[in-house]
């Protein structure tokens, strides 16, 4: 995966505030949620992510929201390296669900001290 470093970081900055690391008991994932008012910010992640995966939109009650996950190869192969890269973006509470998450799923050798 190419990024360059502003996209890389507007990347970061939005997982830092709005992300979510995590997994589903069988593999790791990064979760996006947010409204449908953000529909081009979802776009520009399927164009920019190759592997992640826009859900949605959904609908439940009066909400509306998106959903882009990113798993498998493209979460080890290329966001994992990119995150790890630019650690110094994260913010304490951000690094350690990251770390937490590469643990339980057993990538933590690709995340270094």
């Amino acid at each position: 995966m190419e990024i360059d470093d502003r996209a890389a970081g507007f990347l970061i900055g939005i997982l830092v505030g709005e992300g979510h690391f995590g997994g589903d008991g069988r593999q790791p994932q990064i979760t996006l949620r947010m409204h449908t008012k953000h529909e081009s910010l979802f776009r520009w992640l399927e164009s920019t992510i190759p592997g992640g995966k826009l859900y949605g939109p959904y609908q439940h009650g009066q909400r509306s929201y998106f959903q882009w996950m990113v798993r498998g190869a493209a979460l080890r192969n290329d966001m994992v390296p990119l995150l790890q890269r630019h650690r110094d973006l994260l913010d304490g509470y951000t690094e350690e669900r990251f770390r937490a998450m590469c643990t339980r799923y057993g990538i933590a050798d690709e995340v270094q001290g």
